[in-house]
């Protein structure tokens, strides 16, 4: 779980610097970088969620 929330800080960190330096440099690469990489980690994180419940699922059915 720690290797998770490392993951999502990280990830914060990335989308707050392409956020940051689009600001600085006005050049719309960094912002689309940013959305892209929040996008994916959505994705992920909904994925790793979804996981979860179906874990938390199976161990109840059985």
């Amino acid at each position: 779980m720690w290797l998770l929330r490392l993951l999502a800080i990280l990830t914060l960190i990335g989308v707050a610097g392409g956020v940051g330096a689009y600001f600085l440099s006005g050049d719309r690469k960094y912002l689309r970088f940013a959305f892209q990489l929040a996008r994916y980690a959505v994705g992920i994180a909904l994925a790793i969620f979804g996981l979860l419940i179906l874990e938390r699922f199976a161990v109840i059915a059985l």
